[in-house]
């Protein structure tokens, strides 16, 4: 009897140093194997429909020191192996089992930043969407138009229909998911903008508004110029003045626009030509930030009816043709 109770009680002292051993482990960073120490955040994938030893698995290809058994077995006793969740993750400085697992449980992925940048065009933003390695293509082969409908907005033209931000995603996402959060993103910013509209403003709808920000933001060489230029063809746009800006005769040359803009470019009627034509034309020409949203809504109070670029990204303005002919043969001229 003495000698079973001597065992019993050496089991049951070394069931009690294992318990108070794991729970201790549990909450002591991971190592890094030396071979990926020096590796900022090693990454792994967890790919769909992978078991928990899977998941362990992979968490100590990227680098984890640690038995995979003793991984496993973890997510087996704390009864969440089947709530860990596909995706990317990082072995992130401090990373202990028990957080580790609480990441994959939560579903905290690796996240990227995917940047649109103010005045691309539709056709940019898809080349830089499509150059991506971190987003899924599910939108290869489709026209803007197909595109647009896959996106619950059929018949919209996609120009200028998506906001020039910054936006975390996880690994893998598809490019239609980016795109409908700039697109809520844009109408949130147009639908703000417009509520701000100066009371003299001859712009009548939100859709101009955004046509005419995104002339604005391809206009603007300089931000603290952004809100005269809004002025500038407000007080056009009041008078019935055309707008004679360049960058829509560019937009609507398309690809035969070959970086030098000629006179008869200018004088050849089109949708876009705000030379030949007078209002705004027919959609936006680029992605306008919130800066040239404002801008157009709020432009600032001016008499300026011209304004030239002086070689530097700032502008001159003029009140008058015989005032800005004179700044044009000073700073493009150089006369």
């Amino acid at each position: 009897m003495r000698t079973l109770l001597a065992l019993f009680l050496a089991a049951a002292l070394a069931l009690a140093v294992i318990t108070v051993g794991a729970w201790w482990w549990l909450d002591q960073p991971l190592r890094l194997r030396p071979d990926v120490s020096s590796a900022p955040e090693p990454e792994f994938t967890i790919e769909r429909g992978s078991s928990a030893r899977q998941a362990a698995s992979q968490v100590v290809r990227a680098g984890a020191d640690v038995p995979d058994l003793w991984l496993h077995a973890w997510f087996r006793v704390s009864g969440q192996a089947r709530s860990i969740q596909a995706g990317t993750y990082a072995l992130t400085p401090g990373l202990t089992p028990r957080t580790l697992l609480d990441r994959l449980v939560r579903g905290e992925q690796v996240l990227r930043n995917i940047t649109l940048i103010e005045g691309w065009t539709f056709s940019d933003m898809l080349k830089a969407l499509e150059a991506s390695e971190n987003l899924r293509q599910d939108l290869n082969g489709l026209s803007p138009a197909q595109i647009m409908e896959r996106l619950g907005r059929p018949g919209i033209h996609p120009e200028g229909r998506f906001y020039p931000d910054t936006y975390r995603v996880a690994r893998h996402t598809p490019v239609s998911v980016v795109l409908q959060q700039a697109a809520q993103a844009m109408e949130r910013q147009l639908a703000q903008a417009w509520s701000q509209k100066h009371p003299d403003s001859p712009l009548r709808s939100p859709e101009e508004a955004l046509i005419l920000a995104s002339i604005i933001e391809k206009e603007t060489g300089s931000p603290e110029d952004r809100a005269l230029i809004g002025g500038v063809f407000s007080n056009r746009l009041r008078i019935g003045m055309r707008l004679q800006t360049d960058p829509t005769v560019i937009y609507g040359l398309g690809v035969r626009f070959d970086g030098n803009l000629r006179k008869i470019h200018l004088q050849t009627d089109g949708p876009y030509n705000t030379y030949t034509r007078a209002g705004l034309p027919p959609t936006p020409i680029a992605m306008p930030g919130q800066a040239s949203l404002m801008a157009a809504v709020r432009p600032a109070s001016t008499r300026a009816l011209y304004f030239v670029a002086r070689g530097d990204g700032s502008s001159h303005f003029s009140e008058t043709l015989d005032k800005h002919n004179a700044a044009v043969r000073r700073y493009i001229l150089n006369r």
